[in-house]
């Protein structure tokens, strides 16, 4: 056991496949690989560790701890960046939706990192290496991997490429409802009186009318919106006034 454990320490040189499989990632995340054992770590399933008796450490487990702390971390600066207006509870709870298990799912497909994940041969072809949470737990051990390969800011680039392409994080916002709760959570810390809403016009007929709504604080309108009902008016006139208290702070 100690001299397979030993062999496979010290073993430096990829066979081939391996230098496929690497060459292929750095296609993928866009990144030169400068230490491939980090990666290969990073998608090794803890099914190929039992399998070849290695220490508990060569799964991408170790890896997938580090990254979740990059992670929250890059994911907390892009909201803070983005709202600026935010309230502390806002952005607790918009972070929770972007780091949750589906969305780095969604993420680690489109990088197709289930054709990488390398498990052991009593459960292949078992579809593990498509199961939410392990292509969540994977990608969180890839950016481990990237961090400790190439630092802070190539990870927080490579993680705020992928936001920005997959993710709408203004319509995440907006379809939670988010915005008329931020601008009310914002109002109150400023101490500054609670928002109201009214409806100015309707347009069109039933089956396809248009809300205008505007929103104000105290005396003044702050901001204005238009939508097919009035929840979604509500939510633009609420974006709007965001924006109107942060260039007046």
């Amino acid at each position: 056991m100690i001299a397979t454990i030993r062999a496979w320490l010290k073993k430096k040189v990829l066979s081939t496949a391996q230098k496929r499989r690497i060459h292929s990632l750095e296609k993928a995340i866009g990144l030169r690989i400068n230490r491939p054992d980090l990666y290969l770590k990073a998608l090794r399933h803890r099914s190929l560790i039992a399998e070849k008796n290695l220490p508990d450490s060569e799964s991408y487990e170790q890896l997938e701890f580090i990254g979740d702390a990059v992670l929250d971390l890059v994911v907390s600066d892009m909201i803070y960046k983005r709202y600026p207006a935010a309230t502390e509870g806002f952005m607790t709870k918009l972070r929770s939706q972007l780091v949750k298990g589906e969305m780095l799912a969604h993420i680690a497909r489109d990088l197709e990192l289930h054709d990488y994940i390398e498990l052991g041969e009593r459960v292949r072809n078992q579809g593990i290496e498509r199961i939410d949470s392990v292509l969540a737990d994977c990608f969180e051990a890839v950016a481990g991997a990237v961090y400790l390969d190439q630092g802070y800011d190539r990870v927080q680039d490579l993680i705020s490429r992928l936001y920005e392409r997959l993710v709408e994080m203004d319509t995440l916002v907006s379809s939670q409802d988010n915005y008329k709760s931020m601008l009310l959570e914002t109002v109150q810390a400023k101490k500054l009186p609670a928002p109201v809403y009214r409806i100015v016009n309707e347009t069109g007929p039933g089956h396809d009318k248009r809300f205008y709504v505007e929103v104000a604080v105290g005396e003044k309108v702050m901001g204005s919106g238009r939508g097919k009902n009035k929840k979604k008016a509500e939510q633009f006139a609420a974006k709007q006034a965001l924006q109107n208290l942060k260039e007046t702070r």
